[in-house]
């Protein structure tokens, strides 16, 4: 290796150590994990579990506004030419203790299994990008037995569509580790309410990951409100191979006639929808737009979606219940 080698990396690796900032809680001081850092134009990143991102202008070079926010604190509004290595968030101070108010039954219970829906067809699939958020709604058949959530069963698919052309028997899978985020909200007149935990539930999934994936929350204490919750499902990006949220950009620039336009990274595993379920129950939103509303996901409200004209209208996560007894 030549001292100009050297040089390089060294003078990488301190670039990189500059751009970084930690996002602290103000109150305690612990970092922020998976914080939101919006660019108020549809786009944005996110910090990783040490509430610490990157941001440059080599990298985003038109941004000159980020707008933080993470579940519990109050946003966060800070011009890039102000950006420091450390920003605090202020908490809430009475949201947790509300929302995080449950009931725990006593006494005898059984196990229950709503079965998700998976399939193997590459273009009946949803393309995750870290821009959108998809929410899944659970009614409550029956409010007088309190329902604990003890497991997540999430269809993916890990191959893409050029799979079926390989040898698969001979061939290795193409190597990738993504992270996602789960959350629970309230029912809120048919639409994501209210957070349920503020519980940090993050997951990796890799090529070998099988084709129902299993995220435990029983520790999380998610009991099924009177009038249903939603379940969703958001992907943060790709990590390394230990697990940790990589810094690399969300989307690529193309430059068409109207000027460059920014195309959505989109990552694996695929999320495969299902037309068996008639009922519409599934629900996205555009993460990184200040104010952004939730939406049904149907032909009324998404415009130009393959997956609406196929009739696959909904992503069907199952869920592993402990059901008790009648509250008398």
């Amino acid at each position: 290796m030549t001292k100009y080698t050297i040089l390089l990396i060294a003078f990488l690796v301190s670039s990189i150590s500059l751009a970084q900032t930690t996002i602290l809680d103000k109150e305690n001081k612990n970092p922020v994990s998976y914080a939101t850092i919006s660019f108020g134009n549809g786009n944005g990143i996110f910090a990783d579990d040490e509430g610490t991102f990157i941001f440059t202008k080599k990298l985003y070079a038109d941004i000159d506004t980020l707008y933080i926010s993470a579940l519990g604190y109050e946003n966060f509004k800070i011009a890039t030419t102000n950006l420091s290595k450390q920003i605090e968030l202020t908490p809430f101070q009475d949201a947790l203790d509300e929302v995080l108010l449950n009931y725990f039954p006593k006494g005898k219970s059984k196990t229950e299994t709503l079965k998700p829906t998976v399939h193997d067809d590459y273009y009946k699939c949803w393309l995750p990008t870290i821009e959108s958020e998809i929410a899944v709604y659970f009614k409550n058949d029956n409010p007088s037995k309190p329902k604990k959530i003890n497991t997540l069963l999430l269809p993916i698919k890990v191959e893409a569509k050029d799979w079926s052309k390989r040898k698969t028997k001979t061939s290795n899978k193409i190597p990738f580790s993504t992270l996602f985020r789960v959350q629970f909200y309230k029912n809120n007149n048919g639409l994501p309410g209210d957070v349920l935990t503020y519980d940090k539930i993050v997951f990796r999934v890799t090529e070998a990951s099988e084709s129902i994936f299993e995220v435990n929350v029983t520790n999380n204490d998610i009991f099924m409100p009177k009038d249903g919750l939603f379940v969703s499902l958001q992907v943060l990006g790709y990590t390394d191979k230990a697990g940790k949220l990589l810094p690399n950009k969300k989307y690529r620039e193309v430059k068409t006639s109207k000027g460059i336009v920014k195309i959505s990274t989109t990552f694996r595993p695929l999320l495969p929808f299902t037309d068996k379920i008639k009922t519409p129950k599934t629900f996205v939103k555009r993460v990184f737009l200040n104010d952004n509303q939730w939406v049904l996901f149907d032909k009324k409200n998404i415009e130009d979606s393959n997956l609406l004209k196929a009739g696959l209208n909904n992503y069907a996560i199952g869920l592993g219940l402990q059901v008790f007894k009648e509250q008398e």
